[in-house]
């Protein structure tokens, strides 16, 4: 299988961290390949003194050829090229080719060439400086792909936590109005759907967190979970292994989670803020129901550190693990249908 990586904001630790994995992932037998900055990339790798091979390439014949004759190299398939490349600082050039990154590494699986895609990670502000409105991979991915709400998810490969945000990169006083425009239910059995066909679970459980603190305590802190979200898990009674609402401190200071495969969180901190806690170095993040597979380390930019090679590389070979993982899965269940 071939895995391509979108090299990331220049400026942050995404070239680190791709080609630190890449010491790892060349020994699965699996292809990988980059797009972005082929200076930016032989800038790191040397800056960091890291042994491995990379190679220019300009069009997709040249991947293929590549690709198939030497593995153990990695080559990188020239999107744009900066004129400077300077360790923790903001630039609109730099967001930018970030995101046309993004959109050739997309373009490579939509067209087969790839199997799946690992996104090193971009930072808002360049990106917003570029020019663009979508300044998230998962949303920007979306209008790509032509899918209206795409679902962030996070995994941690070595508990099996996972942990899916009903609403994504949006300012806390709009969740709740939020939540009670969405179709819960039907987002629910979405998640269900890609349990099952992503990491092949067959019947899935899912825990649903409360909206207010205590999940309301029986409507004294907010109606939502009495009105929306109690409901919404109700209906899909007898049809998937859904409960809840519960209240978030609780449930991830017990431990609960352990007990689900899925944990629905109603909004970003309540569930990375736990998720990050438990699984920093290892987390992956995965964006669910699009045509395409896509993982991403879940750390960011980390500008105060880029350039000086402290990053880890885990989280980035744990996000390309994890894709090779879901596209068997989704090739195997294409086989029993």
């Amino acid at each position: 299988m071939r895995v391509v990586f979108s090299i990331g904001d220049l400026h942050g630790i995404g070239p680190e961290v791709i080609l630190k994995s890449f010491q790892m992932l060349r020994e699965t037998g699996h292809t990988f390949l980059v797009a972005g900055s082929y200076k930016a990339m032989e800038y790191y790798r040397k800056t960091l003194d890291l042994p491995i091979e990379l190679e220019l390439v300009n069009d997709t014949a040249a991947v293929n050829r590549l690709c198939a004759s030497h593995c153990g190299v990695l080559p990188v398939l020239s999107v744009a090229e900066p004129e400077t490349i300077d360790p923790g600082t903001v630039s609109a050039n730099s967001g930018r080719i970030a995101m046309l990154s993004v959109a050739a590494a997309a373009e490579l699986c939509r067209r087969g060439v790839c199997d799946a895609l690992v996104t090193a990670p971009i930072h808002k502000e360049a990106v917003a400086l570029a020019g663009y409105k979508e300044t998230g991979h998962t949303g920007f991915l979306g209008k790509l792909f032509g899918v209206s709400s795409p679902t962030m998810m996070f995994f941690d490969p070595v508990t099996e936590l996972r942990v899916a945000l009903a609403t994504i990169h949006v300012p806390l006083a709009k969740v709740p109005g939020l939540i009670r425009e969405m179709d819960i239910a039907g987002f629910l059995e979405n998640l269900a759907h890609s349990l099952k066909t992503d990491f092949s679970i067959v019947r899935p459980r899912m825990a649903v967190l409360g909206l207010n603190p205590h999940a309301s305590d029986g409507g004294v802190m907010g109606s939502e979970e009495k009105e929306i979200i109690g409901p919404a898990i109700a209906s899909l009674a007898g049809h998937l292994q859904v409960e809840g609402p519960f209240p978030a401190d609780g449930f991830f200071g017990a431990g609960r989670y352990r007990n689900f495969d899925m944990v629905v969180a109603m909004y970003h901190d309540q569930g990375l803020l736990p998720f990050k806690v438990l699984a920093f170095d290892t987390g992956v993040n995965v964006t669910l129901g699009l045509p395409i597979v896509r993982t991403s380390p879940d750390h960011g930019t980390s500008f105060d550190i880029a350039g000086s090679g402290k990053a880890s590389g885990r989280s980035c070979y744990e996000a390309a693990m994890l894709a090779l993982r879901i596209v068997r899965n989704r090739k195997q269940t294409e086989r029993s249908l």
